[in-house]
This record gives C-alpha cells, sequence and structure tokens, in this order.
C-alpha cells in the first residue's frame, strides 16, 4: 500500500511528522496531488498554539492539517462528473452537508448540521502529498494562474475579496487597511486592482517593508505617534470611504470607527480579540455601516479566480518563504513569530 507524510499539530506549538496510507477517493470525491498548501493565521491562532484546540467549526481532531490546498487531480472517485484526471484545482476549504440554505447559496463556511467539516481541522487537509476532496468543493485553476496562486485563493486572499465585496469597494474609495499580514496585504493588492487608493498600517517592519515592495508607499506605523491625524492628514481631512481591518487588534479595530469617513464602510476581518467603543459618536452619528466579513463563498472563489486573470494579478508575490513539508517544524516556527508574509509548502 502507498504510503506519504503529513503534518499534524498536536498543540502548544508542538508538530508531528506522521505517516499515512494514499487514501482511495469515495463517491463524488477526488484525490488530489498537492502542488502547493499554504499556512493560515486561523491555523495559528486556534490550532498550532493552544492547548485546548476549540469547540464547535474550530474543534481541530488531530487530522492532518492544510485547509489553503492547491493541486492536480490524480484519480477520481465514482459519481465524479465536472472533474477528470489532470485538472488543476483549487479546494474550497469547507465541505458542508450540501443541503440546507447556507450551502445550496455557496456558504458552505456557515453550514451547522452535522455533516460539515474543513479541511485541516475535522476531515484531512493539504499539508500531505495526497488529499481526498469532495467534487462540490473544487474550484478551477485557470491556466494562467500558479498552484501557489491557487493556494492563496483557497482562504486567504478569497476572504480579503469577500470584504472588499461587503464594503463595495471601487476606483471611488480610498481604503484603510489596518494590519498588512497575508490578508491585510491580500485586501491592499484587491482594493488597488479595483481602482481604490489604499494607506495601510501595520507595526511590523518586515511587513511593512513588504508593502512597500508590493507598491503600497502609504504605510503608517503605531510607532509614529498620533495615527488618527496621520491618517486623516491623508484624506484631506474627510476620512475614509472604506476601513477594513485584518489585525484583530482592539486599538486597529477602534482606529477603523474613527478614520472612517461619515456614511464610511468598515468591515472587521480579523479574528480573536475584543473591542470597545461609544456607539453614538463613532457609529451611529457618523451613520456608518459595521461589517462582519468571515472567509468567501464557492461562487465569490470562482468569480475571484476569473478577475485574477482578468487583472493580471497573481497574489503568490505574498509568499516570502517556501518550504517542503519535510521542513514543516521550521515553516511553522518562522510563520508564528508573525514577521513574514504568507508560509507556504510547494512540492515540484
Amino acid at each position: 500500500m502507498q504510503t506519504m507524510t503529513g503534518v499534524v499539530l498536536p498543540g502548544n506549538r508542538q508538530l508531528e511528522l506522521r505517516e499515512f496510507s494514499v487514501p482511495e477517493p469515495g463517491y463524488g470525491q477526488v484525490l488530489v496531488r498537492m502542488k502547493a498548501s499554504s499556512l493560515c493565521g486561523s491555523d495559528l491562532r486556534a490550532i498550532y498554539r493552544p492547548t485546548n484546540q476549540g469547540t464547535g467549526p474550530e474543534a481541530y481532531q488531530g487530522v492532518v492539517a492544510g485547509h489553503e490546498p492547491c493541486g492536480i487531480i490524480e484519480r477520481v472517485g465514482p459519481g465524479v462528473r465536472r472533474f477528470k484526471a489532470g485538472d488543476r484545482v483549487i479546494v474550497y476549504h469547507i465541505a458542508g452537508c450540501g443541503l440546507c440554505s447556507e450551502c445550496r447559496s455557496g456558504w458552505m463556511i456557515s453550514c451547522s448540521q452535522p455533516g460539515r467539516g474543513a479541511y485541516g481541522w475535522q476531515r484531512p487537509g493539504g499539508h500531505e502529498d495526497f488529499m481526498v476532496a469532495d467534487e462540490a468543493t473544487l474550484v478551477t485553476l485557470p491556466d494562467e494562474l500558479s498552484y501557489l496562486d491557487g493556494a492563496m485563493v483557497a482562504c486567504g486572499i478569497g476572504t480579503a475579496y469577500a470584504a472588499c465585496l461587503r464594503a463595495g469597494v471601487s476606483g471611488r474609495d480610498r481604503v484603510l487597511i489596518t494590519g498588512l499580514g497575508p490578508v491585510g496585504l491580500g485586501a491592499a493588492l484587491l482594493c488597488r486592482a479595483m481602482g481604490a487608493e489604499v494607506v495601510g498600517v501595520e507595526f511590523i517592519a518586515e511587513r511593512r517593508q513588504l508593502a512597500q515592495q508590493l507598491g503600497f508607499a502609504s504605510i503608517v506605523s503605531p510607532e509614529d505617534g498620533d495615527m488618527l491625524t496621520a491618517l486623516l492628514q491623508q484624506t484631506g481631512g474627510h476620512g475614509f470611504e472604506v476601513a477594513i481591518d485584518c489585525s484583530g487588534n482592539a486599538n486597529a479595530r477602534h482606529l477603523c470607527l474613527e478614520a472612517a469617513r461619515e456614511w464610511g464602510r468598515v468591515v472587521f476581518v480579523g479574528e480573536g480579540g475584543t473591542v470597545s467603543f461609544e456607539p453614538s459618536p463613532l457609529l451611529i452619528h457618523k451613520q456608518l455601516t459595521l461589517y462582519g466579513s468571515w472567509v468567501c463563498s464557492l461562487p465569490q472563489m470562482e468569480e475571484l479566480t476569473e478577475r485574477l486573470v482578468r487583472w493580471q494579478l497573481h497574489p503568490d508575490v505574498l509568499v516570502t518563504h517556501r518550504f517542503t513539508l519535510a521542513q514543516a517544524k521550521e515553516a511553522y516556527e518562522l510563520f508564528d513569530t508573525g514577521r513574514t508574509g504568507k508560509v507556504a509548502f510547494v512540492w515540484e
């Protein structure tokens, strides 16, 4: 029986490389040979670091990690109708029940039925040489995009795209993005492609440097002093039509509400943390719209791949470090420092 290597995350910043049998795809499933599988900040927050690895949708079941997989179909199981061996695919990272209203509209992330399973959380994910995926969770990877582009789309860039759609970002907007990690920088790339002017806030010097390398000159650091004044000066005192927090930091979330102009749109994307604010002066009197945005839908992911080709935008520019699966411990330890762009496993 053919075997392969997979990454398991026991918690408390531990990592294990284990041997598994290469699985056979069942009815309506395919076997995907991995080509790229990137690391996500949610994995650090909810699986890699904690000793108690969550409940409900975030309950880690000790499976192979990795919910940002992209690869090529090795073989198909019975009942597969749309895809075939040799197709390049992105795997949408949630397999829902398929029958509830959320699943039927493409929002498997919001499925609450017992059959729901997230790749890398409740069912084996992409940090292995081969993974089984439901055909219903596959998105075609266009030839113009790399496998690393596809891995970015599988979660991080998809999450950023959904937030941009919620805010209705366009060329009419100045957009403030707080937190320029992979999701924040992804949002910046997308907002710029949509025609918006982007201003960023980031504490970590390495991430500010990456943003500048990607052409974002207007980056403010909390070390610069009065950030609100500095930000408002960049808008002629008007504030931002759109503010997107990708950090989960309380001060950053508050800053988004402060810096948004009247009738502006604010989106909270960053997970974890808290925020406390006075609704009357910051939200009600400014007549802001405040959104919470959680990942993207399957149709949005398909739409995003089309847009990336049209915009000639390659999100793999966010990847600063590439590793083999055998280097998984080093990869997770580096990503956990918070001083990188995207970190990914790649296969030849």
